[in-house]
């Protein structure tokens, strides 16, 4: 492809991609993602060494290079979450796809979660600021979508993290024990 065939968001796709945004399917640029595969295919990988993933609902790029401390992190976030909304009899699936959250309501979870010890050993999840900046890294990077200066939704990009922790929930990840040498207080 020469570079006046490159797609006018040409620019703007590279950008969101290495800046580790997922580039959702309501976005223009995952239109023309999608119009391209093949070449963004190729592009990524020849250019950075990286993988191109494209579902129906976001894209990304994924590097065997890559530190995954914060994927891990939001996986935490979310396997904790969805482990106390299902505690509280609520559908977490259900949840995370259609439910506005608020900040506040994120740290009455945390703060009253079976899972003390673990978020406070994690800086990203220890208290109401790491976590608010947690979520500020989440919004920078189309994980969640701010309705206003209190709540969120999650967006669609939650999937890969869900699986990233059951991955992880599996042992599947390094042979790394996160999750099965600490057990929740009971």
């Amino acid at each position: 492809m020469k570079r006046s065939d490159y797609p006018a968001t040409h620019r703007d796709i590279i950008d969101n991609f290495l800046n580790g945004r997922f580039i959702l399917h309501t976005s223009k640029l995952f239109d023309d993602v999608r119009a391209n595969e093949d070449f963004y295919i190729s592009f990524f990988d020849a250019s950075f060494g990286y993988k191109l993933n494209l579902t129906q609902d976001f894209a990304y790029v994924i590097s065997d290079e890559s530190n995954e401390n914060l994927s891990r992190d939001i996986s935490i976030f979310l396997a904790i979450l969805c482990y106390e909304l299902d505690k509280n009899g609520k559908n977490f699936l259900e949840e995370l796809e259609y439910g506005q959250f608020r900040y506040s309501m994120i740290d009455e979870i945390f703060e009253n979660s079976s899972y003390e010890e673990i978020i406070s050993t994690n800086n990203k999840l220890k208290d109401t600021n790491a976590r608010k900046n947690l979520l500020n890294e989440m919004s920078r990077r189309n994980i969640i979508e701010k309705e206003s200066d209190d709540s969120f939704t999650i967006t669609a990009a939650y999937k890969i993290f869900i699986e990233f922790a059951g991955d992880i929930a599996k042992n599947k990840i390094n042979n790394d024990p996160l999750f099965m040498s600490r057990n929740p207080k009971q």
